[in-house]
């Protein structure tokens, strides 16, 4: 998923850079999918229709989905710079915590 605050149009250009083939990324949720309270746009991961527990948020800002923020991830803001390598840096990482979600559901723990 991405999934952004941004307006529908913004998060269609991520997309074309992450995944010019569309073959990595299957869904887009945008401002539009959002809350907004105060003038302020907030994303609620539970829309998702998946187990939380299971479920991480990369993103610059916290405020972006303080419902969830122990799914929450830090990372820095994206620039459009293509030689920004801020998520590689993450695959181990998350390789990590895939092999913990899989173990844990085959121990019968999730």
């Amino acid at each position: 998923f991405i999934f952004t605050t941004a307006k529908e149009d913004y998060a269609e250009k991520v997309l074309d850079v992450l995944d010019p083939k569309k073959k990595l990324i299957r869904h887009c949720m945008s401002q539009r999918d959002c809350h907004c309270a105060r003038g302020c746009y907030w994303k609620d991961l539970t829309c998702l229709g998946r187990d939380l527990a299971k479920t991480v948020a990369l993103d610059h800002d916290i405020q972006g989905f303080p419902a969830q923020a122990a799914n929450w991830i830090p990372v820095p803001r994206w620039w459009g710079d293509p030689r920004d390598e801020e998520l590689l840096h993450l695959t181990r990482l998350l390789g990590q915590l895939g092999r913990a979600v899989r173990t844990r559901g085959v121990a019968g723990w999730g």
